[in-house]
């Protein structure tokens, strides 16, 4: 169990001191202290006005001056080379700066579904005041915010890598140049000549689908090419539903002659459902994806996609954490890193009538 950090008593109150103010338990003004989310809201408020009210003083458990300094890497799961390639960026990085690195699966595994529906499993927040990393570096789709708030009552350092979801203001962030790698994509398929091209997309408003989707219809306009709001369909980044939602493409009375797919994984089940339809890549359909990651090179044809620098943008926040480490705050809490195409096989000019 998690003990709660309280003041001497010429510092400032004791927790106990703060428990009776807001008459509760000392370990439930513990609970609070260590954002532990089993705590009624009321409960919480009163706690929280009590612990401000006191000057309650949270002692730093995040110390960097107390042994090796080390950070904490929390990622949704292993299963995918998008972990591989974050866990590449993050460990190159921490090599250079003379860090050790602990890596802890914050997934709650008992859920199925998405990257970003999954959340983190209630207990890992305790786990990283036990081992006294210096900072975090999040890989989640998504924290609560009684989390948010625990880290900032905690003072520790973190940063997001990639949000699925638009973190809090004033949160530290590092991802992609998301609506210019639509740009790209689309802008690739209309100078071969496509104009009746479609978009698999992840979640709706998920940051950085919706940024995705919205460089593809500004590309498109730029061109004058008219936007088919049929051509939009949402997959949530799952490979079966890419599949399902390639075959409603094809089932249009006028189909598309390319598809962007807002990801690689994605791609694959597009693959899959135009190959159930005997329809080629890329002679009947060119396909677009994004992420660049090693399925991307394996399939056959290899995927043209846009390449997202996972290793990259993990390494700048381990760059940025380190900073906030040693007590600098960023200027800008977003730092987006460039995409870029990379043109294989997959994409050809559209047959001809």
């Amino acid at each position: 169990m998690v003990r709660a950090a309280s003041a001497s008593t010429s510092a400032g109150p004791t927790l106990a001191v703060v428990a009776r103010e807001a008459g509760v338990s000392v370990p439930t003004a513990s609970k609070v202290v260590n954002g532990r989310e089993d705590v009624a809201p009321e409960t919480r408020r009163r706690v929280v006005e009590a612990l401000d009210r006191l000057g309650y003083v949270r002692r730093p458990r995040f110390d960097s001056l107390k042994g090796p300094r080390m950070v904490d890497l929390v990622v949704h799961s292993l299963e995918s080379s998008w972990s591989g390639a974050v866990l590449h960026g993050v460990e190159e990085a921490a090599y250079d700066a003379g860090l050790e690195v602990v890596l802890s699966v914050g997934l709650n595994r008992s859920r199925s579904g998405p990257r970003e529906e999954r959340r983190p499993e209630p207990g890992w927040l305790d786990r990283l005041v036990t081992r006294g990393s210096s900072g975090v570096l999040f890989n989640l789709a998504e924290l609560t915010a009684t989390q948010y708030a625990w880290l900032e009552q905690q003072r520790i350092p973190f940063v997001m890598i990639d949000p699925a979801v638009e973190p809090p203001p004033g949160v530290v962030s590092v991802g992609a140049a998301n609506w210019q790698g639509g740009v790209t994509a689309t802008e690739h398929l209309l100078g071969l000549g496509h104009e009746r091209i479609a978009v698999v997309a992840g979640r709706r408003r998920r940051p950085c689908s919706d940024a995705r989707v919205a460089g593809y219809r500004s590309a498109l306009a730029s061109a004058g090419v008219r936007h088919r709001p049929e051509y939009v369909r949402h997959a949530g980044f799952d490979r079966a539903a890419a599949r399902r939602r390639t075959r409603e493409l094809l089932d249009l009375p006028v189909p598309p002659t390319a598809v962007f797919v807002c990801s690689d994984a994605m791609a694959l089940g597009v693959y899959e459902a135009l190959a159930e339809r005997g329809v080629t890549v890329p002679d009947d359909m060119s396909v677009v994806g994004f992420d660049d990651l090693p399925e991307a090179r394996w399939v056959t044809p290899a995927l043209t996609t846009v390449r997202q620098p996972l290793s990259e943008m993990s390494a700048t926040a381990l760059r940025l954490l380190l900073r906030m480490m040693d007590g600098h705050h960023p200027e800008s809490t977003r730092t987006e890193l460039s995409t870029r195409l990379v043109d294989r096989a997959s994409t050809a000019p559209p047959r001809t009538a």
